[in-house]
């Protein structure tokens, strides 16, 4: 049967990380939806938590996988665009634990050519070592505890606030009148505006700026609107050590935002420059 939605999950290695996410995914309020792991190389050990998963999961779960040949993570979300089988999709990654209702804020909230773009809870190296599947699966670790409360005053764990979720749309705008802007664990979108502008830039060969502001950009220029999903669609992100941003990447996206195109030429389709 065709569900509503899919859930892209963009991972490389971090096993127990994934176990998590699929832990969170398997207790969400809304089953409506396929997954897609979307593997930029991994060793056999996330196979082996996929095949253990897939017999039990409320929901179907496709692996994509490619041999690790460096940074490849757009060309293996543009393959997730083209396998997926709904006209809805949604992104984390590998290292972000949803919340309860995370697939239904997503869907319920989705708007003509909206870019819904969330937020996420950053939790520190002590905090994460501690967490077990069963808290994933008992929904605890969505409570702000006292450890991660005092955790956050030490400014280790950090944007606690995001893990509260209000109903109200009056009180969310009161609270959060900042323009949105897109992470790339935390962002849903029409499939067919996403196949407009040719999918993720392929051009991209290292994290940051290529999976969410390059993509945001350019659906922008083809007349999506950013709506934040703050306060909502929560995620909690695990620890790892900050990743920079190059100058390479900043170079392909001072180019892109010059050209004013918002069609890539190297995405779901290789496309021939102009003559």
């Amino acid at each position: 049967m065709k569900k509503s939605l899919t859930l892209t999950i963009a991972v490389y290695n971090a096993v127990t990380y994934l176990e998590f996410v699929l832990a969170a995914l398997a207790r969400q309020s809304m089953n409506d939806f396929e997954v897609i792991i979307a593997d930029d190389g991994s060793g056999p050990e996330i196979r082996t938590l996929i095949d253990r998963v897939k017999s039990t999961a409320p929901f179907p779960i496709l692996h994509l996988w490619h041999e690790d040949k460096g940074f490849r993570k757009n060309e293996m979300l543009n393959k997730a665009i083209s396998a997926s089988q709904t006209d809805y999709l949604a992104f984390i990654d590998g290292d972000c634990v949803p919340h309860r209702h995370f697939m239904r804020d997503h869907w319920t909230h989705r708007e003509g050519r909206s870019l819904l773009c969330g937020r996420r809870v950053n939790l520190s190296k002590q905090i994460t070592e501690k967490l077990t599947v069963d808290d994933i699966s008992s929904g605890k670790f969505e409570k702000l505890s006292l450890s991660v409360l005092l955790d956050g005053l030490m400014a280790r764990s950090s944007n606690l606030e995001d893990a509260i979720r209000i109903e109200s749309p009056a009180l969310r705008r009161l609270l959060h009148r900042n323009k949105a802007r897109i992470l790339g664990c935390n962002f849903s979108v029409r499939k067919q505006l996403l196949e407009n502008i040719n999918g993720f830039d392929e051009e991209y060969q290292a994290p940051g700026i290529g999976e969410d502001t390059d993509i945001a950009f350019r659906l922008e220029l083809a007349g999506a609107r950013l709506v934040t999903l703050r306060y909502l669609a929560s995620l909690f992100h695990l620890y790892h050590p900050l990743t920079q941003v190059g100058d390479t990447n900043r170079k392909i996206f001072e180019r892109v935002v010059a050209s004013g195109e918002a069609v890539c030429r190297n995405g779901i389709r290789h496309l021939e420059e102009h003559a």
